[in-house]
C-alpha cells in the first residue's frame, strides 16, 4: 500500500523545525507532504531550503483544518493518507503496526495510533489518547482521557480494537474511504470534524480502529489551547452539528434539547469559575447552531443510521457526579 504522510501547516515554521525531522527519519517508504494553508511566516522558505524532498502543496487561503485537508489531498496519489498534526513527534516503526492492521483487517477504513503527551510521555494526550467514543448525548471521550482527566500509560491499552472515532491529530484513512465520504465537512472549520467524519463512516458500514502497538507524542494546543474560548465555541457548536447530521430524527431532537440544557449548565459553571469569555463562547455556539440548523439538517446522511453509537449513557454524570476518571471503570467490555 502506498502511504502519504500529510502535514497541514499554517504559520508553523517553528513546529516544522521541531517535529518534521522525526517524520522524515522514521517514515521510510512513505511519501511526505506538507499542505500549507497560505502561511505568512517563513514556513515555505524553510521547507524549500531544508527539505527539498518533502512534497509541498500550497492552498490559496486558510480554510481551516477541514477545507485545508480537503483541498490538499485532491491531487495526492496514495492508498492510505496519514493526516498528521504539525506538532506530533513520531517514533521508530510507528507505521508498520498500522499498515499491518489495514492488511489483516480488510474492513478497517480509519486507524489511529496511541497518542501520548509530549511533555509528560508516560501519560495519554488529550486529543485522541487510546481511541475515541461517545456517550448517549454525543459527548466525546477517549480511552485514557475523560474530559481533562488523563490516565497514565501502563500498557492497559496496548491492543488493537474497534473504536468509534479516531483523532485528527494522527489519523490514517484509506483514500477510497475519504473520497466516498466527500472528505471533511468544511463548515466545521476546525475541531470535531474528525468525529463527524468517523460517524458518517460508521453510518455507511465502515470500521474505525485503534492500534496501540504504534505510538506518537503530541504537543497539543499549538493552534488553540484546550481552554481557549475559540476552542470552546467550536467544540460546543460542532458537537451539535454532528448530532443533527448523524442521528435519526426521532433520536436527534430529544438529544439536542438535552444538550442545549446541559450546555447552559456548563455556561453557568464557567461563570462561577470566572471564565466569562467561555460562557460567552457557549452562547455564541448556540446562536451559530440555530442560524445554521436548517442547512445542517439537509446534510443528513441517506445511509441507515446506526443506533448503537454510544458506549455509556452520560459521561457528564459519571465523571462529574461519580468522579469516574478511568475508561475501564466506566466502560466494561
Amino acid at each position: 500500500m502506498k502511504v502519504a504522510v500529510v502535514i497541514l501547516n499554517w504559520n508553523g515554521e517553528a513546529l516544522l523545525k521541531r517535529f518534521l525531522p522525526s517524520v522524515t527519519t522514521h517514515s521510510k517508504g512513505a511519501d511526505i507532504y506538507v499542505v500549507d494553508n497560505a502561511s505568512t511566516d517563513g514556513s515555505i522558505a524553510f521547507l524549500k531550503e531544508n527539505y527539498p524532498t518533502v512534497n509541498l502543496v500550497q492552498n490559496s487561503f486558510n480554510g481551516g483544518f477541514a477545507k485545508g485537508y480537503n483541498d490538499g489531498l485532491k491531487d495526492i496519489k496514495a492508498d492510505i493518507f496519514c493526516l498528521l498534526n504539525s506538532d506530533v513527534e513520531v517514533t521508530p516503526n510507528w507505521l508498520n503496526p498500522i499498515l499491518n492492521t489495514f492488511n489483516e483487517i480488510p474492513d478497517a477504513a480509519i486507524i489511529q495510533p496511541k497518542i501520548l503527551d509530549l511533555n509528560r510521555k508516560e501519560y495519554f494526550e488529550y486529543a485522541g489518547a487510546a481511541g475515541g467514543f461517545l456517550d448517549m448525548l454525543g459527548y466525546p471521550f477517549c480511552r485514557g482521557r475523560i474530559f481533562q482527566a488523563l490516565e497514565k500509560d501502563e500498557g492497559q491499552y496496548d491492543d488493537i480494537r474497534e473504536v468509534f472515532w479516531a483523532t485528527g491529530a494522527c489519523m490514517f484513512i484509506k483514500k477510497e474511504a475519504f473520497d466516498s465520504l466527500n472528505g471533511f465537512d468544511e463548515d466545521y472549520f476546525a475541531h470535531q470534524e474528525e468525529i463527524d467524519l468517523c460517524w458518517r463512516a460508521k453510518n455507511t458500514g465502515l470500521k474505525v480502529y485503534y492500534v496501540g502497538l504504534s505510538h506518537v507524542y503530541h504537543l497539543g494546543g499549538s493552534t488553540l489551547k484546550n481552554m481557549n474560548p475559540k476552542k470552546t465555541f467550536l467544540n460546543f457548536r460542532n458537537s451539535l452539528y454532528s448530532i443533527t447530521k448523524n442521528l435519526p430524527r426521532k433520536r436527534a431532537f430529544p438529544i439536542i434539547m438535552a444538550r442545549l440544557v446541559l450546555d447552559g449548565v456548563a455556561a453557568l459553571r464557567f461563570i462561577f469559575q470566572f471564565k466569562l469569555d467561555h460562557c460567552l463562547a457557549v452562547l455564541k455556539a448556540h446562536i451559530s447552531f440555530y442560524r445554521n440548523f436548517n442547512r445542517f439538517y439537509t446534510k443528513r446522511e441517506k445511509a441507515n443510521f446506526i443506533l448503537k453509537y454510544y458506549s455509556t449513557t452520560s459521561i457528564v454524570w459519571s465523571h462529574f457526579v461519580h468522579q469516574i476518571k478511568n475508561f475501564n471503570i466506566l466502560v466494561k467490555d
